[in-house]
């Protein structure tokens, strides 16, 4: 004979049922908020935005990376430009480094992977001391690339994977918008793109010895006059001033890659002025530099880019120190 249950404890039964499913919802919107939180202060506070320059305030692309992110996305670019590859080149090494590392200059990875584009040392690609070295990392990435025939016409993930020989080629392609973004930027031929949050306060005081060691670094030893050139007036040796400001020339014209699909807009004044304007921005935290100056416009930490005047004639990009 089939149990009779009461309407009073089915009541009961649903009643209890609402309540756990009640008290779940609670659970996952509070973990959903605290996500949101979590990335909001990680990425938007303490973070550098990049923007497109193309479409209405509404419809313009945006990426959004942490200071350190920016220096490696920053060196990742002018490495390869340094070397006279294109803006396809920066797109695809920006792409490979976001999947393998998310633009984190890792310690570990897959068996011995190391580093921005989890290089293997047991693989032939360099000492760890050297793969965690961002700029030598991205010059081995850019040399092998250059050895992918026709790679500025491949799709990205074929060109990617030629070099990295992954073992999810595939996962390449949805970083490829992202790494556009930060490419056209980066290089130069988007200017005032990239804005990042003032300085952290530290007791570290701002060197302009280190800010010419890392221009140098990235962009190559002629990047800086020679410190025996004679100076500009009111200038010192390499470009740096009494008042804590680095000045960076900006040469007439750059070369670009033989046979390597560069782009006719890449030996512009104005985009090798904008490159170096952004990667100063992008290093503005780890630096600690307070202003950046290029053709009229003017970057302040917390006060983002500004129009000084309407002449956007080329001068020399110009950085100034934190106080």
């Amino acid at each position: 004979m089939p149990r009779t249950v009461s309407p009073a404890r089915r009541h009961t039964g649903r009643s209890r049922l609402l309540r756990i499913t009640a008290a779940l919802v609670v659970l996952a919107a509070l973990g959903g908020y605290m996500t949101v939180q979590y990335i909001t202060s990680s990425k938007v506070v303490d973070g550098c935005l990049v923007e497109s320059a193309d479409g209405s305030a509404g419809e313009r692309r945006t990426y959004r990376m942490s200071p350190e992110q920016a220096v490696n996305a920053a060196t990742i670019s002018a490495v390869g430009t340094s070397r006279g590859m294109p803006e396809r080149a920066v797109t695809i090494a920006l792409a490979t480094a976001l999947q393998e590392s998310g633009l984190r200059n890792i310690e570990h990875g897959d068996r011995d992977s190391l580093g921005l584009f989890q290089q293997r040392p047991s693989q032939g690609w360099g000492t760890e001391e050297q793969i965690l070295d961002p700029v030598y990392s991205a010059g081995e990435f850019y040399r092998h690339l250059a050895q992918v025939p026709g790679y500025s016409r491949l799709p990205l993930t074929v060109a990617a994977q030629r070099v990295q020989r992954s073992g999810f080629p595939q996962a390449y392609a949805k970083h490829e918008p992202d790494a556009a973004l930060l490419a056209a930027a980066l290089t130069g031929r988007t200017p005032a793109a990239l804005n990042c949050a003032p300085p952290r306060a530290t007791a570290a005081s701002a060197d302009p010895a280190k800010v010419r060691a890392e221009l140098v670094r990235a962009f190559g030893k002629n990047v800086l006059p020679a410190v025996d050139e004679a100076p500009r007036a009111g200038a010192g040796a390499a470009g740096a001033t009494a008042t804590g400001i680095v000045s960076v020339p900006v040469p007439a014209a750059r070369k670009s890659g033989s046979g390597s699909g560069a782009d006719a807009a890449s030996g512009g004044a104005a985009r090798r002025g904008w490159e170096l304007a952004h990667w100063a921005v992008a290093q503005s935290e780890a630096l600690r530099l307070g202003q950046v100056s290029y053709a009229g416009r003017v970057w302040e930490a917390g006060a983002g880019w500004r129009t000084e005047r309407e002449d956007a004639s080329g001068t020399d990009v110009r950085i100034r120190l934190a106080r």
